[in-house]
């Protein structure tokens, strides 16, 4: 037989679970209560907006740029912004590698910067202008020192100056160092010929398909070239095989004079005495 409880001996029991559902209740409207108190509050009063805006990693410009692109000043709200929309507006910037964009503390945003290095120079309508690792050249102003780093003449085809700075970075940093000037010498056979002149005293003349992959050999070239002790200065050609000729020997067909206007005369040896034969 089923034993009967009686309804009495249950009151109490029911009227503690109640009483805590209840005080659950009121806790919880209580915290709800004070939370939105809490977050009134917040935005109503200066601790909700900006004070500070950090800016790290900035060289090729001044930090103030950075702060101006992101239209974020002080006194706006903390909140009021998006971090993927500040990243979008600096990004756009040819030279920004990356950006990232947090809020830091209760009252500053920060923003970090990588910048594209600047790895070569130059030289259009006669005034040189940095060249940044992306193939860009940036024409803003900057505070910065100049580099060591190679000279880039007659490159307009930004297709070949790109090309060009991925064989660079290819190279090794000893190797890249000893390079002062590239020069665009393109030819209807070679299109992609340049020429380089080594502060070393060396020229190097080379094709930018292939110039990592040789020109990383250049100090063991020169070590073999000036191992036999009565070298001199000249042409290291790598463009197709690797061959190399003293500056004496590659221009002795060419006489030098000085004319009356006390420029350089070139003339070539061999034509001026086919004329003489001729003439006699």
């Amino acid at each position: 037989m089923d034993k009967v409880i009686d309804i009495e001996e249950r009151i109490p029991t029911l009227r503690e679970k109640r009483r805590k559902r209840t005080n659950f209740k009121f806790i919880f409207l209580l915290f709800l209560f004070l939370i939105t108190l809490f977050l009134l509050l917040y935005f109503q009063s200066p601790y909700s907006e900006i004070k500070k805006v950090d800016v790290i990693g900035a060289g090729l410009v001044e930090a103030d740029v950075y702060k101006e692109q992101s239209d974020l000043k002080t006194g706006d709200s903390m909140w009021g912004f998006k971090v993927t929309d500040v990243e979008d507006k600096i990004s756009k910037e040819q030279w920004v590698k990356d950006v990232h964009v947090k809020r830091k503390w209760l009252t500053t945003v920060q923003i970090e910067i990588e910048e594209w290095e600047k790895v070569a120079y130059i030289s259009i309508d006669n005034e040189l202008y940095p060249m940044l690792e992306n193939g860009e050249i940036f024409k803003e102003a900057s505070s910065l020192e100049p580099i060591d780093a190679p000279l880039f003449l007659e490159f307009d085809d930004e297709k070949l100056r790109k090309r060009l700075l991925e064989e660079l970075a290819k190279l090794d940093p000893t190797v890249l160092s000893l390079i002062s000037q590239i020069n665009s010498t393109p030819s209807s056979a070679d299109p992609y010929a340049v020429t380089l002149l080594m502060n070393d005293g060396y020229e190097v003349r080379a094709e930018v398909t292939t110039l990592a992959e040789k020109l990383n050999y250049y100090p063991s070239i020169v070590a073999q070239i000036e191992s036999t002790g009565s070298y001199e200065k000249g042409i290291i050609d790598i463009e197709v095989g690797s061959y190399y000729r003293s500056y004496l020997d590659e221009y002795a067909e060419f006489d030098f004079s000085i004319d009356e206007s006390g420029e350089a005369v070139i003339e070539e040896q061999e034509v001026m005495d086919d004329e003489e034969t001729t003439s006699q």
